[in-house]
């Protein structure tokens, strides 16, 4: 694997870290500005929505821009917002720094994607993007607990002056290690929204809305329910926190080659053993050895659906990738929102705090079946385009073919 990915992992670091440190530091946040907990919780829902609006937009703009220089511009953006975090001087303006550290998340994800890819061999697209990813799992197991505990000690703007300088030192190794890759000549908007367009890349968004809302709707709470449900103090949530994170790196670890060599499959397994370990879960947590072994199997087995989602999208997106492999996080966010939102309506109804893991497994089982039927149609469309015709145009069907193929395996 190139060194540029090493870069683009360190650019993921940051950027997972001031996504989910917030979670950890809202009492912090609410007392030195006054304001209650739940409305500091805004903070969470501001970055989300700049991932959300960003991810199509920033891409959009950038669609001329080289693609190592828009990573640079992108990861500049994200510098500032963060900055811009940890000097606000009221609620107000941190809520703006929140939502301007979030409107790049997307789109350099989905270019950063784009030029993983571009960097290796054919067979080891998949890895690479993985590798990309790594850092955004490894930022669950370090850098979230690390900088919670940095705000909670010296305050919680030092955190953000932290994540800038990560930041910085990401801008620098994008700058020394990804080679410039020249832009497709007819790479522009309007191809880019036309291949968003495609039935194929829109099941995959959808699949990637329900199902991982599954995994946010009981990660939202897995703070609460670590002292509510499993029995632990409060000094146990950022080794249970820390768990997850570990999962979700060796779910990355294994998506990689498994997508590589079987997309679909590797997609439908990981979505089923999703749901199977959501159904399991509320029936394990009172007992606190299996609970956090639960916990590591829902981090894993819930993040090994974002590399074949990715993968997804950006094969059948294939002349005009960058824009549906942005807009892929948008739809990892609202499934962020959503899953979260039924999990808290499930939990307000008086189910309990495990009942978000039920809620979780029904819309994992709602992200398998969108999974398969696109999967199934796909697979339908097949035979008509592989029919032989004559001269050039029967061998163009056969690469067709054989391509398809390879995905399917």
């Amino acid at each position: 694997m190139p060194l540029a990915l090493l870069a683009l992992a360190v650019s993921a670091f940051g950027i997972g870290t001031t996504e989910f440190v917030m979670m950890g530091l809202l009492p912090n946040v609410a007392d030195d500005l006054g304001t209650s907990v739940p409305t500091a919780g805004y903070l969470v829902s501001a970055y989300a929505i700049g991932v959300v609006l960003g991810a199509p937009l920033l891409t959009g703009l950038g669609s001329r821009i080289p693609r190592k220089r828009m990573l640079l511009l992108l990861m500049a953006l994200f510098t500032i917002g963060n900055l811009a975090s940890a000097l606000a001087p009221d609620f107000g303006w941190l809520l703006a720094g929140r939502l301007l550290a979030g409107l790049p998340h997307g789109a350099f994800f989905g270019v950063g994607a784009v030029v993983a890819a571009t960097l290796v061999a054919e067979g080891r697209r998949a890895r690479a993007v993985a590798t990309m990813f790594l850092g955004l799992t490894v930022a669950n197991i370090i850098g979230v607990p690390a900088a919670t505990l940095l705000g909670q000690h010296l305050g919680w703007r030092a955190t953000f002056l932290v994540v800038a300088v990560i930041g910085l030192g990401a801008m620098a190794a994008l700058a020394r290690l990804v080679p410039q890759i020249p832009l497709d000549a007819r790479q522009n908007v309007r191809r880019e929204m036309r291949a968003l367009g495609n039935r194929q890349v829109l099941l995959g968004l959808l699949t990637a809305v329900f199902g991982f809302a599954g995994v946010f709707a009981v990660y939202s709470y897995l703070s609460a329910m670590t002292t509510e449900a499993m029995g632990f103090g409060e000094s146990s949530v950022t080794l249970v926190l820390a768990l997850f994170g570990i999962g979700m790196t060796l779910g990355a670890l294994a998506a990689g080659p498994l997508t590589d060599r079987a997309l679909r499959p590797t997609l439908y397994g990981s979505l089923a053993a999703l749901a199977v370990v959501l159904v399991v879960f509320p029936f394990t947590v009172h007992v606190q050895w299996a609970a956090l072994v639960m916990v590591v199997l829902l981090g894993g087995v819930g993040f090994m659906t974002t590399t074949p989602l990715q993968m997804l999208v950006m094969n059948k997106a294939k002349d005009a990738p960058t824009l549906a492999s942005a807009s892929n996080h948008s739809a990892f966010n609202l499934a962020n929102a959503g899953g979260a939102w039924l999990g808290g309506v499930a939990i307000a109804a008086g189910w309990g705090w495990t009942s978000p893991a039920l809620v979780g497994a029904v819309l994992a089982v709602v992200g398998l079946a969108i999974a398969v039927t696109a999967g199934v149609l796909d697979r339908e469309r097949k035979p008509g385009a592989s029919r032989v015709v004559a001269g050039g145009a029967g061998h163009a069907a056969h690469e067709q073919e054989s391509g398809t193929r390879a995905e399917a395996r």
